[in-house]
């Protein structure tokens, strides 16, 4: 054993151990990314995937297993140019090394166009586009995420837009990769730390120009959910004016730049601020109009009720008071009548009984000296002076003779 070690001599096994050691000690080679084009593709009954990657003077062998297999949408054909991620380990059976790939992607026009499609129509069924899930964006975003790269001009672009325009709003910016591998999984992580901040109004995921291949990423499937999964309206402005992507899709609003994604987004402050001024001077118009029609209408109102109280109760108790007053004066010159004629009657009656009627007949009457009525004969004696009074004078006489016999026959 020793003497194996002295000479330098191993075993085919240990050989094997010390290169895939070897490997392992290199991080770059634990997670890589190969660029080639696809050779020999072959899917295996159970569901592991193997093929070659062809470089200009080199080949390598690459094993995709089933539990990585089901991300591949479209699976590429052989000439097409892949992307291949994974690690790079010794497969001992063949004394060979090979690349342990988890993700396959196309990167040819016509393979990215296939997946692209293929994933579209699958999200398509699911629902995903349903134009009945657009929600409308927030007329006036008050909390905003913006999910960009914190050094691209995009961000530049947005903030300037949003200080001129409506400048209230707080912005939030969560920052991730635009391009690159790894981007859709930052981008994806982007959305879920947005949908942990309260009172978020809107999500925007914003990039700026660049050629169409740096967008494949907005056509990856997880980030195409991540949009839909958000709980409020995302608005995409993506740095593209031709084609659109899966992202733009999923999204609520999609803008081409974006600078255009913040002007849909943010209202214009100065328009606002004039928008509401004409609102004012309209509202002051209307309202002064309203308080004059209702001025009017309670002119009318007041003059219908004044009429109404004449005419329900006023009226007719006017009505009825001078009904009692005409009934009153007629009952009161019936009495007075009445009264008047017993008055007469009581006069006539007290006419006739009175001296003064005899008076008028013919008689007089015969008083003592102070007036007093001398009402018999045996009162007087001759001497006393008397006084006769008659109805239209009196004289004063002596008595000569008194008789006690009756003047108008004998005595009874």
């Amino acid at each position: 054993m020793n003497a194996n070690k002295n000479n330098n001599i191993v075993t085919v096994d240990e050989m094997t151990a010390s290169v895939r050691e070897a490997l392992f000690r290199e991080p770059s080679l634990q997670n890589l990314s190969v660029r080639g084009e696809l050779l020999g593709f072959k899917l295996h009954t159970s569901g592991h995937a193997y093929f070659t990657l062809l470089g200009a003077n080199s080949r390598v062998a690459c094993v995709l297993f089933r539990s990585y297999a089901n991300s591949v949408l479209v699976w590429p054909k052989d000439g097409d140019e892949v992307l291949v991620r994974g690690k790079i380990d010794v497969y001992g059976a063949r004394g060979s090394y090979q690349i342990y790939a988890t993700t396959l992607l196309p990167l040819g026009a016509g393979a990215k166009a296939r997946a692209k499609e293929a994933l579209r129509l699958r999200l398509e069924q699911e629902g995903v586009f349903d134009p009945r899930l657009k929600r409308p964006l927030p007329r006036y975003p008050e909390r905003v995420a913006v999910i960009t790269s914190p050094t691209g001009a995009a961000l530049q672009d947005i903030l300037k837009l949003h200080s001129l325009r409506f400048p209230c709003a707080e912005l939030i910016v969560i920052p991730s990769l635009m391009q690159g591998l790894g981007a859709p999984e930052e981008i994806v992580r982007a959305f879920e730390l947005a949908r942990r901040i309260p009172g978020l109004s809107c999500v925007m995921l914003a990039r700026g120009g660049g050629n169409r291949d740096d967008l494949d990423i907005f056509d990856n499937e997880f980030v195409v959910r991540a949009i839909r999964l958000s709980p409020v309206p995302v608005i995409t402005g993506l740095g593209h004016q031709i084609d659109s992507t899966l992202a733009d899709m999923a999204a609520d609003a999609a803008a081409p730049t974006p600078s255009g994604a913040a002007e849909r987004l943010f209202p214009d402050g100065r328009a606002l601020e004039a928008a509401l001024q004409n609102a004012a001077r309209n509202m002051r118009g209307r309202l002064e109009a309203r308080i004059g029609f209702m001025d009017k209408n309670i002119a009318a109102a007041k003059g219908r009720l004044d009429r109404d109280i004449v005419r329900g109760h006023l009226q007719p108790a006017v009505d009825f008071t001078e009904r009692a007053v005409l009934s009153a004066d007629n009952a009161i010159a019936k009495r007075l009548r009445e009264e008047c004629a017993g008055l007469a009657a009581f006069a006539a009656r007290l006419a006739n009984l009175s001296p003064l009627a005899l008076l008028a007949k013919g008689y007089s009457i015969c008083a003592d000296i102070s007036g007093a009525v001398i009402r018999s004969a045996a009162s007087m004696k001759v001497g006393d002076t008397v006084k006769i009074i008659m109805n239209d004078g009196s004289a004063e006489a002596v008595v000569k003779e008194v008789s006690h016999k009756p003047f108008f026959g004998e005595a009874k």
